[in-house]
Formats: structure tokens, sequence, C-alpha cells
């Protein structure tokens, strides 16, 4: 009977050192399986995007964590799209084990609640296989490249939607109600394309189209060649286009041009003026999305808590985990160091 009853003991005190073990790495490690559980490994990248339904962001860089603008595109489209996968790749997330070097951050604590929101490691090489970027991006040298990574990141966004189809938006594109097409591009003016936001099925021809373009046309020297004035040049070769009547789209072949207030209402112009306080907050009742010239914030003029400013009533309307996890004291910057998709 002694016997049995030390040999209970014992096995009692080593499930009191056990359990007091656990108590202390979930303690230590809390951030780590939240960003686990929000990283979702058990869904693969290509699981997710081939519904074809995906909203994809990009961070061509090698930061690890998302802006506080980047995050709240990234909720406000998650918000906007229950239903939708949203996808966030990150070239700093280099292989599918590797985590964030800051891994208490916020805002991937709040992204684990959400369930269709998913971070991914961005490997431009494979993105690349199979698309006419492949042979032109093995042969680039990147440190001699003028805007390398916004040029990568306007190659990337073509290859991503062209594979799977979906919906590609900058990091700085606040999503306020859902887009209605599936073969668009977004007028930021009159003849003019963006690529900061775009949808297609996937294998679309014009994206196919642009890729090739993209190579022969290739100089990094110009600031949006491979980008905005890319899509407008494919655009025109594509359509005959026309000026907007009123606040109509301009539909051509088989895709849509989409009016300039359905993503821009605030031209980039007059971009200082989300961060104005208006006499009566605008409805955007013709916007889809809002796109905030991040680009443009030279200055990184910022997000001030009760300044009543345009941008913090969207964040606290459209982004309200980032408004209130990110956007903390007097003032905190909506920038800090812009991410490659906020231009």
């Amino acid at each position: 009977m002694n016997l049995l009853r030390e040999f209970y003991l014992s096995l009692l005190v080593i499930l009191l050192l056990v359990c007091g073990f656990l108590y202390q790495f979930n303690l230590k490690s809390s951030s780590l399986f939240t960003y686990l559980y929000s990283y979702k490994p058990q869904q693969g990248l290509e699981a997710v995007l081939s519904q074809g339904r995906s909203i994809v962001f990009l961070e061509t860089s090698d930061r690890t964590k998302p802006s506080p603008l980047a995050s709240c595109a990234v909720e406000s489209a998650a918000q906007v799209y229950p239903e939708r996968p949203v996808v966030l790749l990150m070239k700093g997330l280099n292989n599918s084990t590797q985590l964030p070097s800051n891994l208490s951050d916020p805002a991937f604590s709040f992204f684990s609640e959400i369930g269709n929101v998913y971070f991914f490691p961005l490997d431009m090489k494979r993105l690349f296989e199979d698309t006419p970027l492949f042979s032109w991006f093995a042969h680039v040298n990147v440190s001699a490249q003028s805007n390398w990574l916004h040029v990568s990141s306007d190659a990337c966004r073509l290859a991503i939607i062209w594979k799977y189809g979906g919906i590609y938006m900058d990091t700085d594109v606040i999503s306020i109600r859902p887009i209605p097409e599936q073969n668009f591009l977004a007028a930021q003016s009159s003849r003019y394309s963006s690529n900061g936001v775009f949808g297609f099925l996937p294998q679309h021809p014009f994206l196919w189209a642009c890729m090739e373009n993209f190579v022969e046309h290739y100089d990094s020297n110009i600031w949006g060649n491979q980008g905005p004035d890319l899509m407008t040049r494919m655009l025109k070769i594509w359509c005959t286009l026309t000026d907007f009547q009123e606040v109509s789209d301009l539909r051509c072949s088989n895709l849509s041009f989409l009016h300039p207030q359905r993503f821009y209402p605030i031209s980039y112009i007059e971009w200082m003026r989300y961060f104005e306080v208006w006499d009566t907050d605008p409805s955007f009742s013709n916007s889809y999305a809002l796109h905030l010239w991040n680009y443009m914030n030279q200055k990184h003029k910022t997000v001030v808590k009760g300044s009543n400013t345009l941008v913090e009533n969207l964040y606290r309307k459209y982004c309200p985990r980032t408004y209130r996890d990110l956007i903390k004291g007097p003032e905190v910057s909506a920038t800090r160091e812009m991410g490659t998709g906020e231009k």
C-alpha cells in the first residue's frame, strides 16, 4: 500500500509540474497561437484562391506586419465581403513556417477573430511560373531597377488575378460596399485607368495581354509605366474609349470600365481632403471603395483620434477594430512605413 501511495503521489507531482509548465508556456506564447490561428495553415494558398472569388492585397517589401492603413483596407474588405476570402500576400513571410518578427502585433490578434482573412507568403518566382512574366523575372537585375517594390507589385497583381481570378486592391483602398462587377478596370480619370483596383475571372485574356505588354515595354525608370500606364495602353487597344456620361460606367467587349466615382471620388490632386474636417461627411453613394492616395502622403499626415476628419470617420465606420486597436493616443500615423500596395 505504501508503494502504491508513493506512486500516486509521484504521479500527482509530475502532473502538477506539467500543468505549471504548460500554463507558463501558454502565457509566453499566447501571441504565437493567436498568429497561427490567423495564418490558417490548414488551408493552403491554392485552396483559398482556387475559388476565384478572393479579395487580394500585396506587400512586396520585407515588412512582416500590416500598417494601420493596410489593416484598415483588409478589415474593411472582410466586412464588405464576408463570404469571400480576403488574402494578404507578404514577401516578408518567405516560407510557410516563418512567423512575423513581432508576434504580439495587435493587427494579427484581431485578424485572428475574422474568419475570412488569410496571410500567406508571397513567392514571386512561383507566382510567375506559366506566365509571360517568368522569363523577365528570371533575368531582371533587381538591384538595378528603379521603383522595384512598386514594379514588382504591378507584376504580381497581374499574375495572381490572371491565375486565380478575384479582385485586387491596393492596401490604401477602404471598401465601403460590394463591387457588382466581375471583369472590370477602375477609371482614375476620364480615359485613364488605375491599376489600384481591378477584377477579372481566372485566365482572362486581357490580363495575359497586359503581362505580355509589361515585358515588351518594360522600363522601371518611368513611374507607372508597368502599372496604370500599362492598363491604359491595353484598354485603348481593347476598347474604343469615350468620355463618361454622368455617373455611368462604360462597357466594352467583355469588361467594364468603371466611372471615377466608383473608387476615386476624391482625385489625387485633392488627396488632402481626406485629412480635413467636413461640415457633413459625404455618403459616397456612387462609390464601392475609396482610394486614399497614400503615395501622395509624403509628409505622413496622420489619423488624429477625436479630430473628426474624414479619414478618422472612415476608419471608425469601415474598420472599427483597426480604429480601436491601432489608432491610439492623440496622434498615430495612418501610414507609418508606406506599404508597396499603397499608391
